[in-house]
């Protein structure tokens, strides 16, 4: 009897185990759907506020950008003037002794020197300049080569500048490669040169006469051989009648 019950005892146990998991099992699923239900629109939003965030950034880029389009940034000006005229006319004389170009004062927006003042003399500070529009701005910048002394850059973003920086080695690899490659904005522009191009297409268009050139040296190989052929023929036939001629003489 006493094993009898403890048999059952212990099926009841298990059962009840079983049902315990069953039931613990049920409820997890339960609160995960439950769980999931919620965390929906919470997720659907997130993904919403995404995508606002992300436009929003272009937006803001695209409004840095459109805000810097008509600047540039001028190095290595002299800091010796004393006032805002004085710093664009300094502009004006060295526009017009290098480059030839006149620069008038309505075609400037704004200018001044980029950062505090310094306190010991040393290199000059960068200067930002504006323009009414972008047609003068990109006639400096066109012929910006032709300054003596300055140097001469376009107002970038920090987040553009960064992109440049890393684009640097490839656009070198692209120029040793004989490429036309340059950069714009945050972008590597990589051409063919027409000049490689033309070189190939014309050793190209040259290694068929050399073919044509050599054939006909083959051919003239090949006749001069066979012509080689029939002659020993001939000699052989010659010979072989004369001494049959020979034979018939003798006594």
């Amino acid at each position: 009897m006493e094993d009898q019950f403890q048999m059952l005892f212990e099926k009841m146990r298990i059962e009840m185990k079983e049902q315990n998991t069953r039931l613990e099992e049920s409820l997890t699923d339960k609160i995960i759907n439950r769980m999931d239900e919620k965390l929906k629109p919470i997720l659907t939003e997130n993904e919403n506020l995404k995508l606002k965030v992300g436009t929003l950034e272009k937006e803001i880029e695209h409004l840095r950008r459109s805000n810097k389009e008509n600047n540039l940034i001028i190095f290595d000006l002299k800091e010796e003037e004393r006032s805002i005229t004085e710093l664009l006319q300094n502009f004006q004389r060295q526009c017009l002794a290098d480059l030839n170009i006149t620069l008038k004062n309505t075609e400037v927006n704004k200018i001044y020197r980029i950062g505090k003042p310094r306190k010991q003399e040393g290199k000059p500070r960068p200067i930002l300049i504006s323009f009414v529009n972008s047609w003068k701005k990109h006639e400096i910048l066109k012929n910006k080569r032709k300054f003596k002394k300055l140097h001469i850059s376009e107002d970038f973003s920090k987040e553009v500048l960064e992109k440049r920086k890393l684009l640097k080695p490839k656009l070198i690899e692209e120029l040793k490669k004989g490429k036309i490659a340059y950069l714009k904005n945050d972008q590597l522009i990589v051409k063919e040169n027409c000049s490689n191009t033309d070189k190939r297409k014309r050793e190209l268009s040259a290694s068929p006469q050399t073919e044509q050139t050599a054939q006909p040296k083959k051919q003239q190989a090949l006749l001069s051989s066979k012509t080689n052929r029939t002659n020993a023929f001939d000699m052989m036939r010659a010979r072989s009648s004369s001494l049959s001629t020979s034979s018939d003489k003798r006594p």
